[in-house]
Parts: C-alpha cells; structure tokens; sequence
C-alpha cells in the first residue's frame, strides 16, 4: 500500500482477490474489512461494524469499518510478498479499473476488471502469493514497475505490459 501511495500520491487500499463476477471472465469481486480511503467510494461512507466478522465474534469488536461500493475509475493492483525459500522478494503490479457493476453484499465492495484476468490469477496461485492486493486509484504500473524493478532489484511480473514479459520467479517446487 506504502508503495502504491507513494508512487500516485493518493491513499490506497487493501483488497481480497475474492469472487468471480458472473460469467465475465475479466471480472472480480474485491472486498476486505472496510479499510477504503474515502476517495474510493466517492461519497460520504457509512461508518460500522464488519458484518461478517461481527457475527463471529461480537460487533463491538468490530466497529471502525467502512462501508461503501467503490466508484468506477482507472485503477493501479499491487503485491509485495517475501519468497522465503529463496530469501528475496517478489511482487507482481499491473492495471485494471474498478466498475459500477452492481453486487448484491454489505460491506466494503469493489467490482473490478482487468484484462486476462485468468492469466493473472494462475500467475498468483501457481507462485504463492496470498490473495491479499493492494490497489490504488489511476494508471500507475509503470511508474511503480520501473522502481522495484530498476532501482530496487525485485523481481516483478508486470500484468498487462505492452510486450509482456516472462514471469521472473521460479515455480514454487
């Protein structure tokens, strides 16, 4: 999130890869536990407890969460993760956008759309990064490919990119 904030000088947010939408292949559903910036929703968010969680184990254990369906715009997906059997660093960044798409859940919702989605999704799990993502809102691959890849030396699949490049991690074993 830090990098994605730095690189477009806007709040980010963390988001679960989570549903699919529907039959659209490029389409899914992004939730967390309520921690979207008010710029991701646009308008004034309901301000509460996380409804799920809640449930489990006591709303009053859980008040503070957002609430609110992100407005659709351009947005910038990140993730850094530690490879500890190779004792580096790997991450993955590409672009997408955050649709109007309705989806009938309470909470924090994000529908969103990225080109070959499924392409990006088998790059995550045959790799081994969690489904936790960070996003940001506006076009920012690029810039934030350029500074892990040439300044900090992380290897980095870039989803999307023009020439797309081999995915730099070794399969997990």
């Amino acid at each position: 999130m830090y990098a994605l904030t730095l690189a477009s000088g806007a709040p980010a947010a963390i988001l679960d890869w989570n549903n699919n939408y529907g039959r659209d292949i490029d389409k899914c559903v992004c939730t967390h536990c309520g921690n979207f910036p008010k710029s991701f929703t646009g308008a004034t968010p309901e301000i509460g407890e996380l409804d799920v969680l809640g449930e489990t184990i006591g709303r009053s254990k859980c008040f503070g969460a957002v609430k609110g369906k992100v407005k659709a715009g351009d947005m910038t997906f990140f993730r850094l993760s530690s490879d500890d059997r190779a004792g580096t660093l790997k991450s993955y960044v590409g672009e997408g956008a955050f649709t109007d798409d309705p989806f009938g859940m309470d909470g924090g919702i994000a529908v969103t759309k990225v080109r070959d989605l499924r392409r990006l999704m088998a790059f995550v799990t045959q790799n081994g990064f969690e489904h936790h993502v960070a996003m940001v809102r506006g076009s920012h691959a690029d810039a934030l490919n350029e500074a892990v890849t040439r300044y900090l030396r992380w290897p980095t699949y870039h989803h999307g990119a023009e020439i797309a490049p081999r995915p730099t991690l070794p399969p997990l074993p």
